[in-house]
């Protein structure tokens, strides 16, 4: 599948407003909003990689701060009370149900990994010839994340954060 084939960022921010309303945000009263030109801290990463007849990944980006507010909605808990690995797990959840929804638009055939998580220190992976194809950044509680889609093989190259 070519580049101009994939998922685009109106296709990403759809998948974002029904995850929100799905696990986030059930009452509507506290969206993602889109962004544009903003960094987001990459201190955390969970991605997963999509094979078959498209290569690449769907990768989540987000501070530490972000990862740990996002755990503690998705869980139903207060931020102080989410452990490090429900931390992990819920970002990982989060790449991973963003990545099922983003395979559902691809062709046939093609199969999603289990997630990754990296924390602080640590870059997520992907192929040196890796392109962004689409990235949907949004502020949330007054911190950023970034879901971004990278059509690439998936031969795992670290890069720096």
């Amino acid at each position: 599948m070519s580049i101009e084939m994939a998922p685009t960022v109106k296709d990403l921010l759809f998948i974002m407003e029904q995850v929100w309303l799905s696990y986030m945000d059930p009452e509507g009263i506290d969206p993602l909003i889109p962004i544009d030109d903003e960094p987001v801290a990459s201190e955390i990463h969970a991605w997963v990689a999509i094979t078959g007849p498209w290569e690449g990944n769907v990768l989540v980006t987000c501070s530490r701060a972000q990862a740990r507010n996002v755990a503690a909605a998705f869980l139903a808990m207060e931020v102080e009370e989410v452990p490090d690995e429900d931390v992990a797990d819920v970002v990982g959840e989060m790449a991973n149900i963003v990545g099922g929804n983003v395979k559902s638009m691809l062709p046939p055939g093609c199969a999603l990994s289990t997630p990754y998580f990296v924390g602080e220190g640590e870059g997520p992976f992907r192929s040196p010839d890796a392109v962004c194809v689409a990235e949907l950044v949004g502020r949330w509680r007054n911190e950023l994340l970034s879901i971004a889609m990278w059509q690439g093989r998936n031969e795992r190259v670290e890069v720096a954060a």
